[in-house]
């Protein structure tokens, strides 16, 4: 089972007021760029490769960065009733920090109740939510309160937050066992100690100092447990 609920149409009635609109553009108006602090996700590296890549969106500061984010729960839990519902929710990152985590801002896209998890068909779920960000992405026509002119709204996303098993079933990657590493993907260096699985190498994404005090910190440790 699925239930839908159109994208576009929401994103448009950010642009209805003019303090809305004013707020749906911070990022690029009234942002200030700080090289050593991440005050929003504008400033991570992800938003300005997209950025460098995409000067056309860049363009116009109505255009959206969306989030996806999504995980599955049970709501009868204390029932302990087998049941699993998936909501998928987007979030506009073009808000003030403040704003962005509000639940008033946040978007269902979809909601997948069902008895088991959607597992491997999770991708057929998301194609109406797909043709919707393909369709958002060329852009639709919208009002826009503050200049009182009609305007191409365009939307990306930028940003995907959920989980490690939430990245498998969204991604439809392996998260577990030997491939576990999204850094390491087809070359992995992990290895079976037993029971368990070690993962080694991941201090090849390390910088120096950070691996200089890694280490040294990890010698603290064995020595308190001598």
């Amino acid at each position: 089972m699925l239930r839908h609920f159109p994208l576009a149409p929401r994103l448009k009635r950010m642009f209805t007021t003019k303090e809305a609109s004013e707020q749906a553009q911070w990022h690029k108006l009234k942002r200030q760029p700080s090289e050593n602090e991440m005050v929003h996700p504008a400033n991570g590296e992800p938003g300005q490769d997209f950025d460098r890549e995409f000067l056309d969106f860049v363009g116009d500061a109505r255009n959206l960065r969306l989030g996806l984010a999504t995980d599955g729960f049970n709501p009868f839990s204390e029932k302990n009733t087998k049941y699993s519902m998936w909501p998928v929710f987007v979030v506009p990152y073009n808000l003030p920090p403040w704003a962005c985590t509000e639940e008033s801002n946040f978007m269902m896209a979809l909601l997948i109740p069902g008895p088991k998890c959607p597992g491997k068909d999770f991708d057929v779920f998301l194609e109406p939510l797909v043709e919707d960000l393909l369709e958002l992405w060329t852009g639709v026509p919208a009002y826009d309160a503050l200049t009182r002119k009609m305007f191409k709204l365009c939307a990306a996303v930028l940003w995907c937050i959920h989980d490690y098993p939430a990245l498998s079933t969204l991604s439809g990657r392996t998260t577990k066992g030997y491939f576990a590493c999204t850094h390491c993907d087809k070359h992995p260096l992990s290895y079976g100690l037993r029971s368990k699985i070690g993962y080694f190498g991941h201090f090849n994404f390390f910088e120096v100092n950070l691996l200089f005090n890694f280490v040294q910190l990890n010698l603290l440790f064995c020595r308190y447990l001598i």
